[in-house]
């Protein structure tokens, strides 16, 4: 756990990315993206919040402001109950979005989500993420917080893809409507970093995830859902709702018959289309039953989503297809208060609920449908085999075929001795199987088995400089910046006293490092001095940053800094250069090209950086300790890096203190931050004497990062000291 935690009790992010979710009144169905997975999450997070050793869980989506969606969905905060909350904040564009529309503004969700943790001042213990959108997310925030991950997938990418190509689905076609690249690529990564994946049965792990190479065994565990059995339970003598009751028999010509009920947003995959062709084209099966199905909520279907339209448009032509007037009932609107009378009033006619989907990773209407005493018919891909193994209150089918549907059907409703004892069945198998307090309990047990495994190497960092697990940065005031070369190191007796400092102000001063050696060497000869791998390590001048022990790579920078990055035309450009040859392969880098420099030799700095430009080539050309220069990215520097830090984990730059002795130090020096120039420094540095808040130390190396730590009373005093005069040496 999180040594800033102040009590027992565990803390839980969940993230749930995509859909229109709130508290009251769910609109499941309104599109593909608000389903099942909404309903799982609050539900998971409400039962979470029951457990007394949970101190607090937050549900974190997106914020919303469109006038086409309910206002609801523009709070920033939502209390569900005592302990638990959903959070929503703004990224992207204001408006409402379709998943498939959402991934190229996650990266801005999980700065938020860095600033969000940094007011409150206190870390997770655990990370759980829904569906692949969120699993990027929290896999981000995993890696840079040091926080374990769990992720349930909700649906697969790869099984999806599998099953549209088997339903005649053209692969060009499938990558174009769901760009299911970039999210296979996500889930790819999830499997490959998560603690735990939580699957509902162990059909999922075995034909679903096993299609991924970074399906590890051990990382799995099979924890199927609860039902809210207060809701959905069997119709006994309970009155129904009659305004309910109206707005399916009003389609019906016998309403009495046994119903076949559907619920499911309208979305080619859950294959709505099959069962209805599968009741038209069978005149039997209308003589013995009606059917209704509720897909979703509809109002002019004209102003409806293409992919959704297109499902109820040919639903409503088959329907008059097959002339099935009199016999179908297709609602616009079930309101999610009324669904479980609905599920009662199948039961109540002894009729039947059917899943037709092409693939089902659970199905939680399922398990509503058991609660309610109605049995189910089911595809045999995903967890309903599991379902329907618990709970023996049904059959499970091929649902790519209508005539295995209608066979199905028509076994159901013909047995009534069977249909009672699959009720039944039903009714008691949810109870012993799918309780949200048996789920609860199983996941608290993996959660904590979890959390024991990462103590022991936090306890390692804790020895050390006097911090626990996972990153310090969300939770810093201040942070200490240093050079390596000549600056942290150089004075053994000065590191050691300056080690010392730090180990009090952990985790308030965070600690890192900006050299222009690569990461290896960095980390190499920081080990070498006994000093502890800092919070974060910007390297290569500036053009790589990282994180902690994992060395996390900060891929937000290095997208930022590609900008107009021609490394190969600037290699050519400079082997022109007299007196200018490159350093060994090992210091070269993506984004930094190394030389050793001759100054009788090579021409004046500001002519090569003229000449650069001249050939419409961009880039910084930064000259140090009078023998080396560092080509980089016009984005890329110490400095830079720094800033981007400032942003992306909501720190202000005057609490920043930074120590340097040579050139590629001088921008990160300049500005709003605390800059300290050490003793032994560089010449080229000089001409920063008198600058504002920029101190030049008497002592040398890690000796004179001390003197200017006691000059500004960094770490303690520093915020009443911003803005006022100081005195420059």
């Amino acid at each position: 756990m999180n040594a800033t935690k102040q009590s027992s009790g565990l803390s839980i992010l969940m993230i749930s990315v995509h859909g229109l979710i709130r508290g009251h009144d769910l609109e499941l169905g309104r599109d593909a993206d608000t389903g099942g997975q909404i309903t799982y999450a609050l539900e998971l997070a409400r039962a979470l919040g029951q457990d007394p050793h949970v101190e607090r869980v937050d549900l974190l989506t997106r914020l919303i402001e469109d006038p086409k969606v309910a206002a609801d969905y523009a709070r920033p905060e939502e209390v569900l109950a005592d302990k638990v909350s959903i959070v929503r904040l703004p990224f992207g564009p204001a408006r409402y979005l379709r998943k498939e529309q959402m991934w190229p503004y996650l990266d801005q969700m999980v700065d938020r989500c860095l600033h969000l943790l940094r007011r409150r001042g206190r870390l997770p213990d655990l990370i759980h993420s829904h569906y692949a959108d969120a699993g990027y997310v929290g896999r981000q925030l995993s890696l840079l917080l040091g926080i374990p991950q769990f992720h349930t997938g909700h649906s697969l990418g790869r099984p999806k893809r599998a099953r549209l190509l088997a339903s005649g689905r053209r692969a060009e076609a499938i990558d174009r409507s769901f760009h299911l690249g970039p999210r296979i690529d996500a889930e790819e990564d999830v499997l490959a970093h998560a603690a735990c994946i939580i699957t509902s049965t162990r059909q999922e792990i075995e034909e679903q995830y096993g299609l991924y190479r970074n399906c590890e065994l051990q990382r799995f565990v099979v924890i199927p859902p609860g039902t809210d059995t207060k809701r959905f339970s069997a119709p006994g003598r309970r009155h129904l709702s009659g305004q309910l009751v109206q707005k399916i028999d009003r389609f019906l010509t016998d309403p009495f018959k046994p119903l076949i009920l559907a619920i499911a947003r309208p979305d080619l995959r859950k294959n709505l289309n099959g069962l209805l062709a599968a009741y038209g084209r069978d005149k039997a099966l209308q003589e013995k039953a009606n059917l209704a199905i509720v897909a979703g909520t509809r109002d002019d279907l004209r102003s409806m989503d293409e992919a959704q339209r297109k499902v109820l448009q040919d639903l409503l032509f088959d329907a008059d297809l097959y002339d099935l007037w009199g016999r179908v009932a297709l609602p616009k609107e079930i309101p999610q208060d009324e669904i479980p009378d609905l599920f009662r009033l199948a039961a109540r006619r002894r009729g039947v609920f059917v899943n037709p989907a092409l693939t089902e990773p659970f199905g939680l209407t399922l398990i509503e449908a058991a609660a309610s005493g109605l049995p189910i018919i089911a595809p045999d891909d995903g967890g309903p085999c599991d379902i329907v193994a618990n709970c023996r209150n049904g059959l499970i089918v091929d649902t790519l075929s209508s005539e295995a549907i209608a066979q199905a059907l028509h076994s159901a409703l013909d047995d009534r001795a069977r249909w009672s004892k699959w009720a039944a069945n039903g009714l008691a198998g949810v109870q012993r199987h799918y309780s949200w307090s048996g789920h609860v309990g199983r996941y608290l047990k993996e959660v904590q088995q979890v959390l024991h495994r990462n103590r022991k190497p936090s306890r390692r960092q804790q020895m050390i400089l006097g911090t626990g697990g996972g990153s310090n940065l969300p939770l810093m005031k201040n942070l200490l910046v240093s050079d390596i070369d000549n600056t942290l190191l150089g004075d053994a007796k000065g590191l050691r006293s300056l080690i010392a400092w730090l180990k009090p102000h952990r985790p308030g001063v965070g600690f890192g490092i900006a050299t222009g050696r690569s990461l290896k060497s960095a980390l190499a000869v920081l080990k070498k001095w006994k000093v502890p791998v800092p919070d974060v390590l910007i390297t290569a001048v500036g053009s790589e940053i990282y994180y902690g022990a994992a060395a996390v790579p900060d891929t937000r920078w290095a997208a930022h800094i590609r900008h107009r990055w021609r490394r190969e035309e600037l290699r050519i450009a400079m082997a022109v250069f007299p007196g200018v040859w490159p350093q060994p392969d090992e210091n070269q880098r993506e984004f930094k090209l190394s030389y050793y420099a001759n100054p009788q030799t090579m021409p004046d700095i500001a002519e090569i950086r003229r000449s650069i430009a001249r050939q419409g080539l961009h880039a910084q050309i930064i000259y140090s300790h009078g023998e080396f220069i560092d080509v980089l990215p016009t984005r890329a520097s110490k400095g830079h890096a720094l800033r981007h830090l400032a942003y992306r984990w909501d720190l202000p730059l005057d609490h920043f203190l930074v120590a340097g002795d040579s050139g590629n130090d001088a921008e990160m020096l300049t500005g709003d931050t605390l800059g300290v120039v050490v003793g032994n420094h560089s010449p080229e540095l000089e001409p920063l004497r008198g600058r504002h808040q920029i101190y030049f130390a008497a002592a040398r190396c890690a000796g004179g990062i001390l003197e200017g730590i006691g000059h500004y009373g960094f770490g303690s005093a520093v915020e009443a000291k911003a803005g006022k005069g100081r005195e420059h040496v």
